[in-house]
């Protein structure tokens, strides 16, 4: 059984700084496109931040350029969000999710397979 599980949401001040973890388990995702995406109060969900199956092509959304960074450990089966210079404006519940092995990498939520049941981050003003 496939299953993602995020870690590392808290309440934060702005400016601070957090880093979300996903573990993966019940398959190797080494081979998948991996996506962050944060649903705030009263909004849609949206996409954060994506890794290719080649962990240094990455994707961020606009809002949070030059702010976060996604990493992976393809040995441990880990993806990361390292978020920095928090902003109230970044209070959601992040979520982990993956595509099936092979898949190219997007931005839609529709066309992933895997998701985690997410961790609430708020921050602060």
């Amino acid at each position: 059984q496939v299953q993602l599980a995020e870690s590392g949401g808290g309440l934060v001040q702005a400016g601070g700084s957090l880093r979300l973890s996903c573990a993966a388990s019940g398959r190797t995702f080494s081979s998948s496109p991996m996506g962050w995406f944060r649903q705030a109060p009263g909004k849609e969900r949206e996409f954060v931040a994506g890794s290719s199956w080649v962990s240094s092509i990455t994707y961020y959304a606009d809002s949070v350029k030059g702010r976060f960074t996604i990493s992976r450990d393809n040995a441990k089966n880990m993806v990361y969000l390292q978020m920095n210079s928090l902003k109230p404006e970044d209070t959601a519940v992040y979520y982990c999710a993956a595509r099936r092995s092979g898949s190219y990498f997007s931005r839609r939520q529709s066309e992933y397979d895997y998701w985690g049941q997410g961790t609430r981050v708020t921050v602060s003003s």
